[in-house]
């Protein structure tokens, strides 16, 4: 079967692979190994760059580098949102009447870019099932306008590693749904050094 994935980059990283030691996760091992007798024709990846914090130091970088090593896979494209900074003011919880001014950071576009792509695609290219990589229910209208409306197969693949439940949204708009196992993970790690046009990409030591 000729498919296609659309990998929601945050999502799958807080929910899989950020308190793991497989971080440096090679996605076109683990799109085949999820599908093994489809032709992967192509993986979109959507993501934004990160803002480093001060009790993350370094993770711009790291993930730099990871976005690096993700080029070397041929079929594979990175659709990049933004993040943005926002103060915002919130009640305290012991006393309602007082409030807070507290620094917030959100992403801000990979979702509609994820969805409109899934649509486009649909209409103009020629595989026969679309993969979605995400717990996020808000991808299920257009998972449904793919399904009903394009009439191709949409199956779901929830970064969900634990107990916890994929979105009935979810699972109603999906053809099928799977999770991925730490077997997966473990299985579709890059090797330790790769190479690119650039030189040596080197996964970084705290991964």
């Amino acid at each position: 079967m000729r498919t296609s994935f659309y990998i929601d980059g945050l999502n799958l990283y807080y929910r899989a692979v950020r308190k793991t030691q497989f971080k440096w996760l090679d996605l076109g091992k683990l799109a085949t190994l999820i599908f093994p007798e489809d032709e992967i024709q192509s993986i979109s990846y959507f993501t934004a760059h990160i803002l480093e914090q001060p009790n993350n130091h370094g993770a711009r970088s790291r993930q730099l580098v990871y976005l690096r090593a993700l080029r070397t896979i041929p079929n594979l494209t990175i659709h990049l949102g933004q993040m943005k900074e926002r103060t915002k003011i919130r009640p305290l919880k012991e006393d309602p009447s007082k409030y807070e001014e507290f620094l917030d950071v959100e992403e801000k576009g990979s979702d509609v870019n994820l969805a409109t792509r899934l649509l486009l695609d649909a209409t103009t290219k020629d595989y026969e099932q679309a993969v979605i990589v995400s717990n996020d229910a808000d991808f299920a209208e257009a998972m449904l306008g793919v399904r009903d409306e394009l009439k191709r197969k949409v199956s779901l693949v929830s970064p969900e590693t634990g107990n916890a439940p994929i979105p009935k949204k979810l699972q109603d708009a999906a053809t099928y749904t799977r999770k991925i196992r730490n077997s997966l993970l473990r299985e579709s790690q890059f090797p330790d050094q790769l190479l690119d046009d650039k030189g040596v990409i080197s996964k970084p030591p705290e991964w």
